[in-house]
């Protein structure tokens, strides 16, 4: 069982069913409500330990219910907590998710509690997690940073999903040791727009084990820094809710290069658990277990 350190957020979403998305200034009838665990990082950290690694998670959460829930369910899933901070000011925070007739969605965010959370508490975590530490953009960069480096420093590998897409700064890129993005992302990061592969080859030179971009329908790539690019196919599902398949990707992905797998099947088992979590609405309960993405080839 590899080990894998998730440094990230936790959000409490509300999910608005739409037929479809609005146009400025209009006002939409939803046909339905949900409410669901998410944040990027609790997310990932749940799809790590349900593809079989042994996962802790370092977040920030208000002194709330919603930071009640949060616990309880890291409890449940068996995610080690010893790094989560509570605020007494800040709340946790929360997500409203707009989800269409195609099952695509729009997501806004209230990062509350997440703001907040340190890079002493990072670091320290870090710097005893062995195998893979992963991070997300929905929390500080500096927390992030300050991981990485006693990450390495321990000799663990970091693992950098750069998402929400937006500029990052040149110190986090350079302690990252494997990035993880989408086209949107990449094209953010490059300044320009490619095809998959060609992104992440872009990308690969400037990381110690290059890049992963994922595409969706279309599966992922993996570009290294010696230029060789690496395709796993999506499986074809039936989309009813896409909100969770990026974070179920990086979760099993990670699980599998914490176990040792090399990367063409950590790459495949992260493009079949992306995939399978888009076939149930809400992220947390499409996130999918190990036997379910052996049993659909990953």
């Amino acid at each position: 069982m590899g080990r894998v350190l998730v440094i990230g957020s936790y959000n409490r979403d509300t999910v608005l069913r739409v037929p479809r998305f609005p146009q400025p200034g209009e006002t939409l009838a939803a046909e339905g409500i949900d409410r669901f665990h998410g944040g990027k990082g609790s997310n990932q950290a749940v799809a790590a330990v349900r593809a079989g690694a042994e996962v802790a998670i370092v977040a920030a959460l208000g002194r709330d219910a919603p930071g009640d829930a949060a616990m309880a369910l890291w409890a449940t899933e068996g995610i080690g907590t010893a790094a989560v901070t509570r605020h007494d000011i800040l709340p946790t925070g929360e997500a409203l998710i707009l989800v269409d007739a195609r099952g695509e969605n729009e997501i806004v965010i209230v990062a509350g509690a997440n703001a907040a959370l340190g890079a002493e508490a990072a670091a320290e975590a870090a710097g005893h997690a062995g195998g893979i530490v992963v991070a997300q953009l929905e929390t500080p960069p500096g927390a992030t940073e300050a991981g990485f480096r006693a990450a390495r420093e321990a000799g663990a590998t970091t693992l950098l999903n750069a998402a929400p897409a937006r500029p990052l700064p040149p110190s986090l890129l350079e302690a990252t040791d494997l990035l993880v993005v989408n086209e949107t992302e990449a094209a953010l990061l490059l300044g320009h727009d490619d095809a998959p592969g060609e992104l992440a080859r872009a990308l690969a030179p400037r990381f110690a084990r290059g890049v992963v971009l994922t595409a969706g329908a279309q599966g992922a790539v993996w570009a290294g820094r010696d230029g060789a690019v690496r395709h796993a196919p999506a499986p074809k599902v039936e989309v009813v809710d896409s909100t969770g398949a990026g974070d179920a990707f990086i979760g099993a992905f990670a699980a599998a290069l914490a176990e040792g797998r090399e990367e063409g099947e950590a790459l495949r088992r992260g493009v079949v658990a992306g995939a399978l979590a888009c076939r149930q609405a809400g992220a947390v309960p499409s996130l999918p277990r190990l036997a379910a993405i052996l049993e659909a080839g990953g």
